[in-house]
């Protein structure tokens, strides 16, 4: 089995800043790319922000030079730095890992179960 457990949203005043963070533990042989989407409320889940395991990133256009993302390969952890908040960056924040089990197998797209981020004006 494989979990991504996700940290670090909450509520925060316009300009603010938080780090998010999601451990990936369990059967894991390989991790791929990282990364998160976010969905805010009554829209489609949207990418935020990846990373590869060479440590190569993109970022959504909203985001470019607010967050920045990162990894720690050690700790199966990625993670989300999110400054210059604004109210439109409000929504539940999921990360994902593609990762390879078990030596051998397939890639699967793994997900977390999310974490709020709420903006205040």
């Amino acid at each position: 089995q494989v979990q991504l457990v996700e940290s670090g949203g909450g509520l925060v005043q316009a300009g603010g800043s938080l780090r998010l963070s999601c451990a990936a533990s369990g059967s894991i042989f390989s991790i791929n790319d990282m990364g998160w989407y976010r969905q805010a409320p009554g829209k489609q889940r949207d990418l935020v922000a990846v990373i590869t395991s060479g440590g190569s990133t993109h970022y959504a256009d909203s985001v470019k030079g607010r967050f920045t993302i990162s990894r720690d390969n050690a700790k199966n952890t990625v993670y989300l730095q999110t400054n210059s908040l604004k109210p439109e960056d409000t929504g539940v924040y999921y990360c994902y890992a593609v990762l390879a089990p078990n030596y051998g197998s397939s890639w699967f797209k793994y997900w977390g179960q999310g974490t709020q981020v709420t903006v205040s004006s």
